[in-house]
């Protein structure tokens, strides 16, 4: 986790994403990704000299009416004394059942947002922390550009004025495989994704056309980044 730590600070401080008095909610799915970030965050707390708090979020979208166990994630925070919080919700019920979506992944997405900006607010946060690192911002420009025709991506720092909240993106500047080697060696719970669609959309197709590109460049993901951040792309 060292690694991984050193990553998320230089990506606080270059980004300016916490200040003294912040309080922290991480937006948990139970991937490795997410537990990955708030266990970071937590541990970063010690040495950043930033004084803030770190709150866990988990929303369960009971998928098939089936509340998800996170009874391993509760222990790893407890045991840590991390404020932990699950929030059961009816999105897979909605998204699936009731309106039968063909393009789920929009509707469930926008769902999950605003039940998570929502709870971060009741919580008293100010500041939402969401997993997503270097592929992932890859990948969304390679979605953007390929299916809507668009140069764009999430931005490290985006503040939502109606919810008066701001969301940050810590692991930004690490890798997938960065994530993936550090949650293993630490042997943190992961909780596995029941979603009906998990596998089989537009983020996957992505991921897939970035590693084909790697076999005939292999730093083609470093170029990409790196061209996001030195055109400043979407308040880069």
């Amino acid at each position: 986790m060292q690694r991984i730590m050193g990553m998320a600070r230089k990506a606080i401080t270059e980004y300016d994403m916490i200040q003294n008095g912040d309080r922290v909610a991480v937006g948990v799915s139970g991937g490795k990704d997410s537990v990955a970030l708030t266990m970071a965050l937590h541990w970063l707390r010690r040495f950043i000299g930033i004084d803030y708090e770190v709150v866990a979020i988990t929303l369960d979208p009971c998928f098939g009416g089936v509340e998800c166990d996170y009874s391993p994630l509760a222990e790893l925070f407890e045991r840590e004394g991390i404020e932990y919080v699950i929030k059961r919700t009816n999105i897979g019920r909605v998204v699936f059942d009731v309106r039968e979506e063909t393009n789920p992944c929009s509707l469930c997405a926008k769902m999950r947002r605003g039940a998570l900006h929502d709870t971060a607010k009741e919580l008293g946060c100010n500041k939402l922390a969401l997993g997503h690192h270097k592929d992932d911002a890859v990948e969304t420009f390679i979605m953007n550009l390929f299916d809507q025709g668009r140069i764009g991506c999430f931005s490290p720092v985006s503040y939502l004025s109606r919810k008066d909240l701001t969301v940050i993106r810590p692991l930004i500047l690490a890798e997938e495989k960065e994530v993936k080697q550090a949650v293993r060696r630490e042997n943190f719970p992961i909780i596995k994704s029941s979603c009906p669609v998990d596998g089989h959309t537009e983020r996957e197709w992505a991921k897939q056309w970035v590693r084909e590109m790697e076999h005939q460049k292999r730093d083609i993901k470093s170029q990409i980044f790196g061209a996001m951040r030195r055109a400043h792309i979407s308040d880069w």
